[in-house]
């Protein structure tokens, strides 16, 4: 059983091994790290023989860790080793083990997009689809509130109506977001946990969305991961992350970056941004929040092609239009869940 496991910013974790009775046996650990004294290779094989295969990912690193004793470990660690452990023994998978799709569903409204979100997500997870990478198309205004958030605390559902804003609400955490059509990028993820195993739910954040960093990036974006789930720029906020784990054993993460947001539009719906946004120094509650637009110069859909390139380089991803049973399952959980006043009251 193979595992490799590449340390992001540093080197390359080998880890070989079999698996006898349930028990971790026979262990080879190699790669090109740099390690003092040599030795301390051997004693960390030894500390991982005759672990359970079903070892958590803490056992792994105390094991390792201990067995180290004061050697110095260069470009690694103990939990770089547990989890090239893990990848051998099945338990954890890396980007190039899966084959992506990219889900095109068209534009779509707001209880509709909820809706799909959670209908693929479930599809994945049952294993009746590939992991899946879908950017959302939006076909009028929302305000998108988060599973915990209070109605009445965020929105302004005077003001929405206003603006012609649909408020929903998503079945993850976090933040409410104001969007309209053109104006912001938003994009999910429905992978396997396997992909996130051992990592934090912090660190799973900033994980899943390395690559948009990078592609942001190569177009002149100086975009970083700040904790828990914002990316942003020297100029300010790009956009934010949730995420929801099913107990089918899949991950939903999405996002919704602002490529060119009406803030006096937001300002006037989100109770939440006012409060937000007050000691930020704003101009005027009339600028327009566009750091995608501002700082690339190129129009949403260059920006999204550019996103989808970078990711389709980085781990392969095939094109597939949403099929009809999708589209009958999202449209009736949209009436009965994402149209529902009680599901969107749920929190008053």
């Amino acid at each position: 059983m193979h595992g490799e496991y590449k340390v992001p910013g540093g080197k390359l974790v080998v880890a070989d091994l079999e698996v006898v009775d349930g028990a971790i046996r026979d262990v080879v650990l190699s790669g090109d790290f740099f390690l003092e004294p040599d030795e301390a290779l051997g004693h960390m094989s030894d500390a991982l023989e005759g672990l359970p295969a079903d070892a958590s990912l803490g056992s792994l690193v105390e094991a390792v860790d201990h067995a180290r004793g004061d050697a110095v470990m260069v470009g690694f660690d103990p939990p770089a080793v547990a989890h090239a452990v893990l990848r051998a023994l099945g338990r954890s998978t890396a980007w190039h083990d899966h084959s992506f799709e990219l889900l095109e569903a068209g534009h779509q409204h707001p209880a509709m997009q909820m809706a799909i979100d959670e209908v693929v997500a479930r599809q994945v997870g049952d294993g009746l689809r590939s992991p899946t990478l879908r950017v959302w198309e939006w076909a009028s205004n929302a305000v998108i509130i988060g599973s915990f958030q209070s109605l009445s605390n965020e929105v302004d559902v005077d003001a929405a109506t206003r603006h012609q804003a649909t408020v929903v609400r998503r079945i993850s955490g976090g933040g409410a977001m104001f969007v309209e059509p053109g104006n912001t990028i938003t994009y999910s993820l429905y992978v396997p946990a396997t992909l996130v195993e051992g990592l934090s739910f912090a660190d799973s954040y900033a994980f899943l969305d390395a690559w948009v960093i990078r592609a942001l990036r190569e177009l002149g974006v100086e975009a970083t991961y700040v904790p828990l789930n914002d990316i942003a720029s020297p100029l300010g906020k790009i956009g934010g992350a949730a995420q929801k784990r099913l107990a089918s054993g899949v991950v939903l993460h999405h996002v919704t970056m602002s490529y060119d947001m009406d803030a006096a539009a937001m300002l006037d719906i989100l109770r939440i941004g006012r409060e937000k946004l007050s000691d930020k120094g704003h101009v005027s509650a009339a600028k327009r929040v566009d750091p995608i637009r501002s700082q690339t110069g190129m129009s949403r859909e260059s920006v999204v092609s550019a996103m989808l390139g970078h990711f389709e380089a980085s781990y392969g991803l095939t094109t597939v239009q949403i099929d009809d049973t999708t589209l009958e399952q999202a449209s009736a959980l949209a009436v009965s869940k994402y149209q529902d006043p009680s599901w969107t009251a749920r929190v008053p």
